[in-house]
């Protein structure tokens, strides 16, 4: 869904809609009081502007705005996170007007002048505005002619809807919601922008780091109409690429109920730790050890058998796994609820640092990287096995025949692995990539045991709502191309082996 900003309509977005339409099902939206949308009630506040949206958001959608609709898109997204699966702003401020302490925005002072300035004379004041929107843009002078084109004055009827904008505009203060928002989200800067300091994009990255920020070179305030291929390659990249985002959220959960069920089914798991562990020299410095996505703790007591270290702490992000270590195996280790890419581990703390089959769920491999090198000491080794691209790729085509969602988790190729850990100052004593197929009498056996071990899809793109009959169907049948010659259906399972050791 497309909002558009103040002083125009969904028109705006004309320039933009060809190179949407081929990848997007695009809904435009007249804000209230603005193009066709009828004005609110003049005591009407914030909570009813989003009412009035709300009313015609889909059950779930992606939301970009521009301007004010940008901040009106990130209002909706903070208080109604369960309809937006992902949010992108454009040329928009957390806060539009300065405060003591959000300084990059525009003055008070200058703000109520404009303000003033359009209660006097609107034709000219919109004038201006069209000026300040195109200044500093690399096309600036056609950007000032397509603005006019794209602009009407208000009707008298409309006059109050405007004025009730620009309220909006001074009143919205979405940094709170930012800081604690859930929501995926790309916010697009211009790097002349005279509305919204391009200063902003950082402050808006430190308000909460996990939002995605871009700033566009040679763009001003209406990157939608002066460079819309640029705009739309940035924003499609982004929706396209974040369908397959890891949901943390959704990892926790569905691990924590599988934790009574997990060791049960977990053959390939076992097989794979245990070749891993056997990589380790028992004679390995290891006082302080860590196994990190520990799950279930199987590994965790081998660990505190084969080492014996001072110190064993067993890490993972679902607490129902830790819950079921706690309670089979005690006192073996320390047992916390923590975030790979996040630790709360002091700097150079850990000896080693072991990872069975738990690194693939981590979102941000480059910072994955750097946070075990910032807890290990000079020397020390983290050895982990991981998941690659090939992974089920035979559930992958088979579902791939049946409709466009995502429903096999997706990895990252073996290589890249590689080059994130040497460039986060890690060199490998030991790296492969095996290939483990497993055999399967049916489809309803791998979505079982898939199930069982909490690794069904967990990524932001798959279909929400209860997959029918038919696509089911024509699921088994799409797999049966892949049935070997002992009748068995196979399930491949790209397994990459790492022990690196922490230079210094």
């Amino acid at each position: 869904m497309l909002l558009h900003g103040w002083g125009s309509d969904s028109r705006i977005w004309q320039e933009a809609l060809p190179l949407l339409t081929p990848h997007f099902h695009l809904l435009l939206v007249d804000l209230p009081g603005f193009g066709d949308s009828p004005v609110l009630d003049d005591n009407d506040g914030l909570d009813d502007f989003l009412q009035a949206l709300l009313v015609v958001l889909p059950e779930r959608c992606s939301l970009v705005g521009w301007s004010l609709g940008g901040m009106l898109a990130t209002a909706l997204a903070s208080r109604y996170p369960e309809r937006i699966a992902q949010l992108v702003t454009i040329a928009s401020n957390p806060s539009f007007v300065q405060t003591k302490d959000w300084v990059t925005a525009m003055p008070g002072k200058v703000f109520a002048d404009f303000s003033e300035s359009y209660r006097q004379q609107p034709a000219l004041c919109l004038k201006r505005f069209q000026g300040l929107q195109s200044r500093g843009d690399g096309r600036e002078r056609d950007l000032v002619k397509q603005l006019r084109a794209f602009s009407r004055l208000p009707t008298p009827s409309q006059g109050a809807g405007w004025q009730r904008g620009l309220e909006l505009l001074q009143e919205l203060d979405n940094r709170s919601a930012l800081a604690d928002l859930s929501v995926p989200g790309l916010h697009i800067f211009g790097d002349s922008d005279q509305l919204v300091p391009v200063a902003t994009a950082k402050a808006l990255q430190n308000l909460n780091p996990a939002q995605q920020v871009v700033v566009l070179d040679e763009t001003a305030h209406v990157p939608l109409l002066s460079c819309p291929q640029r705009l739309v390659e940035t924003i499609t990249n982004y929706l396209q690429a974040d369908r397959y985002r890891l949901d943390k959220v959704h990892i926790a959960k569905s691990f924590s109920r599988a934790a009574n069920s997990y060791d049960s089914v977990a053959r390939l798991q076992r097989q794979v730790g245990q070749q891993l562990l056997e990589q380790l020299s028992p004679g390995l410095d290891s006082a302080n050890v860590v196994d990190l996505g520990c799950g279930t703790g199987y590994f965790t007591t081998r660990l505190a058998e084969r080492f014996m270290p001072a110190a064993l702490k067993g890490i993972d992000l679902a607490q129902g796994m830790l819950d079921y270590a706690r309670q089979h195996y005690g006192d073996c280790a320390t047992w916390v609820c923590d975030d790979a890419e996040s630790l709360a581990l002091p700097d150079r703390s850990v000896d080693l640092i072991f990872s069975n089959l738990a690194f693939q769920w981590c979102e941000r491999l480059p910072q994955l990287a750097e946070e075990l090198a910032r807890v290990l000491k000079p020397g020390g080794v983290v050895a982990f096995t991981s998941l690659g691209e090939k992974t089920l790729y035979e559930l992958r085509q088979a579902w791939a025949a049946v409709d466009g969602y995502v429903h096999v988790n997706r990895f990252l190729p073996a290589q890249q692995w590689q080059e994130v850990f040497v460039q986060a100052g890690f060199h490998f004593n030991y790296f492969a990539v095996e290939p483990e197929v497993l055999q399967y009498r049916d489809l309803r056996h791998l979505t079982s045991e898939l199930k069982g071990l909490g690794a069904h899809n967990v990524n932001q793109g798959r279909n929400r709502k209860m997959t029918g009959r038919d696509p089911i169907r024509r699921l088994m049948n799409a797999y049966e191309q892949f049935r070997d010659d002992d009748g068995q259906l196979p399930a491949t399972w790209e397994v990459i082996y790492g022990v690196a050791r922490k230079d210094g």
